[in-house]
């Protein structure tokens, strides 16, 4: 079992790489973007769709959470998605207010293989009837993997960025209205924190044209300064896995659009890989946590890399890219819950029961970060 710390010392640079080239995108091809179903910047409010009244008690609380995750659609084995939206579900009522997540916000992958509407029922709305807080998303690989004939995407800005909040016809008897995303890219402003969330398209590792790009540096310019600021994507910039990998495309994406905007996120987030990994990079004189998190209910896992005898990777484990790998669990199902003040970012994952265990075990809580804002640096919590 790896160590779980919390990224204050960078161990020296090892050999072992947390991105490669993609294989020329794989053998999928970029698919063009849907017209989006709102007009520019593409911006929508919490208040929007919780209320005012219910924004303004989180505004008074002071402190908001969110579940994040990726990767969930159960299409060939459903039970390891349900485990994982049935203990989301449990932390919905946690006694403690501000630990009781206001929205699960989704990294991509919302259904497999190829995103259609008639896989939603099975694959979204029915695991997570009973999750009873707005879920919004940014589509992954799958989701936009239209089949021929179809368009990309179809089924995702059916069911979250259709142009009212009516129930969708892939709900089926689940009572969740559809989402009201302005586009299949977007900013989530929200108390205490924006998200911007890309779509980083179907090619492996991920590909993103220059008009998204043009709307990010703007997103990022206009982020107000006073809240978190989060970025998060399905193609991952860094990642220790044996499968896929992290994205140099990704990576120079993000690289690039910080520079421009002269402004650096608190964190990014993303999935695709099916585990959980934390890293830090140094950015300036911030520490910047990048997390997968990919790990919400389809049912192969990826496994990480080892080291040339074998072994596990040990962490801390100096990546390159002025990284480090700080955590990882490669072995169970699991989610994230984020919770944010005014002062600081309190990252929590946890891991849930196999389907042979009892599922009303509870979720361990694996690895846990806490990220002052205006600092920008990872510090050890009080015992």
């Amino acid at each position: 079992m790896p160590q779980r710390l919390f990224g204050n010392v960078r161990p020296p640079e090892n050999r072992l790489t947390a991105i490669r080239p993609q294989r020329a995108h794989g053998h999928e091809s970029f698919r063009e973007l849907p017209p989006p179903t709102g007009k520019p910047p593409f911006r929508m409010d919490l208040a929007d769709v919780i209320g005012d009244a219910e924004a303004k008690a989180i505004e008074k609380a002071g402190c908001i959470a969110i579940h994040m995750v990726g990767d969930t659609g159960g299409v060939k084995y459903p039970i390891p998605q349900q485990i994982v939206a049935n203990h989301m579900e449990s932390q919905l009522h946690d006694p403690d207010r501000k630990k009781r997540p206001a929205f699960f916000y989704h990294l991509g992958d919302v259904v497999y293989f190829n995103g259609e509407a008639v896989q939603y029922y099975p694959q979204f709305y029915q695991p997570y009837e009973n999750y009873r807080v707005p879920i919004f998303a940014i589509p992954g690989n799958h989701d936009g993997m239209n089949l021929p004939g179809d368009s990309s995407l179809a089924g995702f800005v059916q069911n979250f960025c259709a142009p009212t909040p009516d129930l969708s016809p892939d709900a089926g008897d689940v009572d969740r209205a559809a989402m009201t995303q302005p586009n299949c890219y977007f900013t989530l402003r929200a108390p205490l924190v924006t998200i911007i969330g890309l779509y980083t398209n179907v090619p492996e590792g991920g590909k993103v044209r220059q008009e998204q790009r043009e709307w990010f540096v703007g997103e990022l310019k206009a982020a107000p300064r006073n809240r978190a600021l989060l970025v998060c994507l399905h193609h991952p910039p860094l990642s220790m896995d044996n499968h896929h990998s992290g994205s140099t495309e990704m990576l120079e994406l993000l690289d690039g659009a910080f520079a421009d905007a002269k402004r650096v996120p608190h964190a990014v987030f993303a999935a695709h890989v099916h585990d959980f990994q934390r890293f830090t990079r140094v950015i300036g004189k911030r520490q910047v946590p990048f997390v997968v998190a990919g790990a919400g209910g389809y049912h192969n896992l990826h496994g990480m890399q080892k080291l040339d005898d074998g072994r596990d990777l040990p962490v801390p484990f100096g990546v390159g890219h002025d990284a480090t790998l700080e955590s990882y669990v490669d072995d169970y199902h699991g989610f994230l819950r984020l919770m944010i003040d005014a002062e600081e970012l309190v990252g929590e994952y946890y891991t849930v029961p196999r389907p042979h265990e009892s599922w009303s075990k509870p979720a361990e809580r694996w690895d846990a970060f806490h990220l002052n804002l205006a600092a920008g640096k990872l510090v050890t919590p009080h015992a």
